[in-house]
C-alpha cells in the first residue's frame, strides 16, 4: 500500500487480496489485483494527487461504475449463466456420478447446459 494511506483503504486491499486467493488467483495475481482496485478508487474519491483517465472517466456519465457497485456481477455471458454451486446443486439432486471432481464447465456438460 502506498505511503498515507488510510485504515479503510488497508483493510479493502487485505479483503480484495484474501478474496482473489480464495477464488484460486496465485498470491502475486492476488496483491496485484487489489493494488489497481484499491489505487483505482483513491483516485476516484480524490485520495491521490494525480488520476488516471480510466479511473476519472465516466464518474458523472456513469459509463464506468467503480469496483464497489459492480460488486458481485459476473463478465462474459452475464447474470444468465447459471453459478458454480447451482450447477453443482442441480448435479446432486440429478444424483451425477463424480460430480464432487468436476468444475463448471464439467458440470454443464454432465448436465446437458
Amino acid at each position: 500500500m502506498p505511503r498515507g494511506s488510510s485504515p479503510k483503504r488497508e483493510r479493502q486491499y487485505e479483503h480484495i487480496k484474501e478474496s482473489a486467493e480464495k477464488r484460486g488467483a496465485g498470491e502475486g495475481r492476488a496483491k496485484e489485483m487489489a493494488s489497481r482496485t484499491v489505487n483505482k478508487e483513491r483516485a476516484r474519491s480524490g485520495e491521490s494527487k494525480t488520476a488516471s483517465r480510466t479511473s476519472a472517466k465516466g464518474t458523472s456519465s456513469g459509463k464506468d461504475a467503480s469496483s464497489g457497485k459492480r460488486g458481485g456481477q459476473r463478465s462474459g455471458q452475464g447474470s444468465q449463466e447459471p453459478t458454480y454451486d447451482q450447477l453443482y446443486q442441480e448435479a446432486k439432486r440429478r444424483d451425477v456420478h463424480g460430480r464432487s471432481n468436476m468444475n463448471k464447465g464439467e458440470l454443464r456438460r454432465a448436465l446437458g447446459k
